[in-house]
Protein backbone atom coordinates (compact mmCIF):
# COMPACT_ATOMS: atom_id res chain seq x y z
CA UNK A 1 0.00 0.00 0.00
CA UNK A 2 1.47 3.53 -1.26
CA UNK A 3 1.56 6.57 1.50
CA UNK A 4 0.00 9.32 1.38
CA UNK A 5 2.08 12.01 0.33
CA UNK A 6 -0.45 14.92 -0.35
CA UNK A 7 0.19 18.14 2.48
CA UNK A 8 -1.24 18.15 6.04
CA UNK A 9 -4.63 20.59 5.20
CA UNK A 10 -4.61 23.85 7.71
CA UNK A 11 -7.70 24.61 9.73
CA UNK A 12 -7.69 28.04 7.94
CA UNK A 13 -8.06 26.58 4.38
CA UNK A 14 -11.05 24.43 5.37
CA UNK A 15 -12.53 27.82 6.98
CA UNK A 16 -11.89 29.40 3.65
CA UNK A 17 -13.90 26.98 1.70
CA UNK A 18 -16.54 27.16 4.55
CA UNK A 19 -16.94 31.06 4.37
CA UNK A 20 -19.11 30.54 1.01
CA UNK A 21 -21.12 27.82 2.25
CA UNK A 22 -25.11 28.86 2.73
CA UNK A 23 -25.59 30.46 6.26
CA UNK A 24 -29.40 28.64 6.50
CA UNK A 25 -29.57 25.36 8.38
CA UNK A 26 -27.35 22.56 9.07
CA UNK A 27 -25.12 21.88 6.09
CA UNK A 28 -25.92 18.80 4.28
CA UNK A 29 -23.02 17.13 4.64
CA UNK A 30 -24.46 13.62 3.98
CA UNK A 31 -25.14 15.02 0.73
CA UNK A 32 -21.28 15.87 0.21
CA UNK A 33 -18.69 13.20 -1.39
CA UNK A 34 -15.41 15.16 -2.26
CA UNK A 35 -12.19 13.57 -2.58
CA UNK A 36 -9.86 12.48 0.43
CA UNK A 37 -7.39 15.52 1.14
CA UNK A 38 -5.17 14.29 3.63
CA UNK A 39 -5.03 14.64 7.34
CA UNK A 40 -5.42 17.46 9.43
CA UNK A 41 -3.77 17.11 12.98
CA UNK A 42 -7.36 17.65 14.90
CA UNK A 43 -8.31 15.81 17.64
CA UNK A 44 -11.14 15.49 19.83
CA UNK A 45 -10.57 14.65 22.88
CA UNK A 46 -12.94 12.42 25.25
CA UNK A 47 -14.06 15.40 27.28
CA UNK A 48 -15.51 17.08 24.07
CA UNK A 49 -12.50 19.16 23.83
CA UNK A 50 -10.99 20.15 20.04
CA UNK A 51 -7.65 20.45 19.64
CA UNK A 52 -5.71 21.65 16.47
CA UNK A 53 -2.02 20.57 16.32
CA UNK A 54 -1.70 20.26 19.87
CA UNK A 55 -3.54 23.12 21.14
CA UNK A 56 -7.38 23.42 22.45
CA UNK A 57 -9.58 25.60 20.12
CA UNK A 58 -10.33 28.57 22.44
CA UNK A 59 -13.12 30.03 20.75
CA UNK A 60 -16.43 27.99 20.65
CA UNK A 61 -18.09 29.34 17.54
CA UNK A 62 -14.97 27.87 15.48
CA UNK A 63 -15.54 24.50 17.30
CA UNK A 64 -19.66 24.59 16.37
CA UNK A 65 -18.86 25.88 12.97
CA UNK A 66 -16.07 22.44 12.66
CA UNK A 67 -18.21 20.31 14.61
CA UNK A 68 -21.20 21.15 12.04
CA UNK A 69 -19.46 19.60 8.91
CA UNK A 70 -18.34 16.11 10.70
CA UNK A 71 -19.03 13.56 9.18
CA UNK A 72 -18.37 9.45 9.96
CA UNK A 73 -17.57 7.27 7.28
CA UNK A 74 -17.22 3.31 8.65
CA UNK A 75 -15.04 3.87 11.99
CA UNK A 76 -13.06 7.12 10.38
CA UNK A 77 -14.05 10.91 11.01
CA UNK A 78 -13.91 13.46 8.39
CA UNK A 79 -14.27 17.46 8.30
CA UNK A 80 -15.91 17.79 4.53
CA UNK A 81 -16.99 20.82 2.46
CA UNK A 82 -18.49 20.52 -1.27
CA UNK A 83 -14.38 20.44 -2.67
CA UNK A 84 -12.86 18.44 0.20
CA UNK A 85 -12.57 15.92 2.78
CA UNK A 86 -10.05 15.77 5.54
CA UNK A 87 -9.43 13.18 8.29
CA UNK A 88 -9.21 13.89 11.88
CA UNK A 89 -8.61 11.82 15.08
CA UNK A 90 -11.42 11.19 17.58
CA UNK A 91 -10.53 10.08 20.94
CA UNK A 92 -14.25 8.73 22.03
CA UNK A 93 -17.03 9.78 20.82
CA UNK A 94 -16.90 13.10 18.45
CA UNK A 95 -19.97 14.83 20.97
CA UNK A 96 -20.55 15.27 24.59
CA UNK A 97 -23.97 15.62 26.06
CA UNK A 98 -23.88 17.72 28.65
CA UNK A 99 -27.30 18.82 29.64
CA UNK A 100 -31.29 17.81 28.77
CA UNK A 101 -34.60 18.36 29.15
CA UNK A 102 -37.57 16.29 30.34
CA UNK A 103 -40.89 17.03 29.23
CA UNK A 104 -43.96 14.96 29.60
CA UNK A 105 -44.46 11.81 31.72
CA UNK A 106 -44.07 7.93 31.23
CA UNK A 107 -44.69 6.80 28.01
CA UNK A 108 -45.45 10.68 26.87
CA UNK A 109 -42.13 11.74 28.24
CA UNK A 110 -39.64 13.53 25.99
CA UNK A 111 -35.87 13.90 26.42
CA UNK A 112 -34.24 16.63 24.57
CA UNK A 113 -30.09 16.56 24.68
CA UNK A 114 -27.88 19.33 24.05
CA UNK A 115 -24.48 18.82 23.59
CA UNK A 116 -21.41 20.83 24.33
CA UNK A 117 -21.06 21.85 20.56
CA UNK A 118 -25.05 22.77 21.39
CA UNK A 119 -26.43 20.44 19.42
CA UNK A 120 -30.28 19.45 20.12
CA UNK A 121 -31.85 16.14 19.60
CA UNK A 122 -34.63 14.59 20.90
CA UNK A 123 -34.22 10.57 21.81
CA UNK A 124 -36.47 8.60 20.32
CA UNK A 125 -36.98 6.38 16.82
CA UNK A 126 -34.28 8.64 14.85
CA UNK A 127 -32.22 9.12 17.82
CA UNK A 128 -31.32 5.75 20.16
CA UNK A 129 -30.29 6.18 24.14
CA UNK A 130 -28.03 3.26 24.60
CA UNK A 131 -25.64 1.88 27.20
CA UNK A 132 -22.21 -0.35 26.38
CA UNK A 133 -19.55 -1.38 28.57
CA UNK A 134 -16.13 0.71 27.99
CA UNK A 135 -13.36 -2.16 26.59
CA UNK A 136 -12.65 -2.97 29.56
CA UNK A 137 -16.58 -4.06 30.73
CA UNK A 138 -15.61 -2.03 33.78
CA UNK A 139 -17.86 0.89 33.71
CA UNK A 140 -21.12 1.69 31.89
CA UNK A 141 -21.04 4.27 28.84
CA UNK A 142 -24.45 5.69 28.06
CA UNK A 143 -24.52 7.09 24.51
CA UNK A 144 -27.44 9.19 22.57
CA UNK A 145 -27.04 9.13 18.74
CA UNK A 146 -26.92 12.77 16.93
CA UNK A 147 -26.42 12.41 13.61
CA UNK A 148 -24.93 10.59 10.87
CA UNK A 149 -23.98 7.25 12.78
CA UNK A 150 -22.49 10.09 15.14
CA UNK A 151 -23.51 9.19 18.70
CA UNK A 152 -22.65 11.79 22.41
CA UNK A 153 -21.52 10.13 25.48
CA UNK A 154 -23.54 11.59 28.13
CA UNK A 155 -21.68 12.83 30.85
CA UNK A 156 -21.83 11.57 34.50
CA UNK A 157 -23.71 14.44 35.79
CA UNK A 158 -26.42 14.20 33.41
CA UNK A 159 -26.44 9.95 33.28
CA UNK A 160 -27.25 10.45 37.36
CA UNK A 161 -30.18 13.02 36.48
CA UNK A 162 -31.63 10.19 33.36
CA UNK A 163 -31.04 7.56 36.11
CA UNK A 164 -33.25 9.39 38.54
CA UNK A 165 -36.13 8.84 35.71
CA UNK A 166 -35.68 5.25 35.25
CA UNK A 167 -38.37 3.40 35.61
CA UNK A 168 -39.03 -0.52 34.84
CA UNK A 169 -40.84 -2.41 31.95
CA UNK A 170 -40.44 -5.53 30.80
CA UNK A 171 -38.40 -6.00 27.18
CA UNK A 172 -38.22 -10.06 25.63
CA UNK A 173 -39.53 -11.10 28.72
CA UNK A 174 -37.17 -9.87 31.15
CA UNK A 175 -37.50 -6.99 33.20
CA UNK A 176 -35.30 -3.90 32.38
CA UNK A 177 -34.71 -0.34 34.24
CA UNK A 178 -34.60 2.35 31.40
CA UNK A 179 -35.99 5.75 30.39
CA UNK A 180 -39.30 6.32 28.22
CA UNK A 181 -38.57 9.21 25.46
CA UNK A 182 -41.04 10.55 22.48
CA UNK A 183 -43.27 6.96 22.74
CA UNK A 184 -39.72 4.60 23.37
CA UNK A 185 -38.66 2.71 25.70
CA UNK A 186 -34.74 2.68 25.75
CA UNK A 187 -33.44 -0.36 28.64
CA UNK A 188 -30.21 0.85 30.35
CA UNK A 189 -29.84 -1.98 32.98
CA UNK A 190 -31.33 -5.16 33.20
CA UNK A 191 -33.28 -5.28 36.40
CA UNK A 192 -31.47 -8.02 37.60
CA UNK A 193 -28.25 -5.93 38.22
CA UNK A 194 -29.88 -3.38 40.23
CA UNK A 195 -28.80 -3.22 43.86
Amino acid sequence: MSKDTRAPVSAEGLGASLAALPKKGPPPVHLWNPPYCGEMDMRIARDGTWFHEGTPIGRPAMVRMFSSILKREGERYFLVTPVEKVGIQVEDTPFLAVDFTATGDGRDQVLRFVTKTEDEVVAGPENALRVVQDAAGAASLPLVHIRGGMEARIDRKTFYRLVALGVQEEVDGAPWFGVWSAGVFFPMIPSADLP
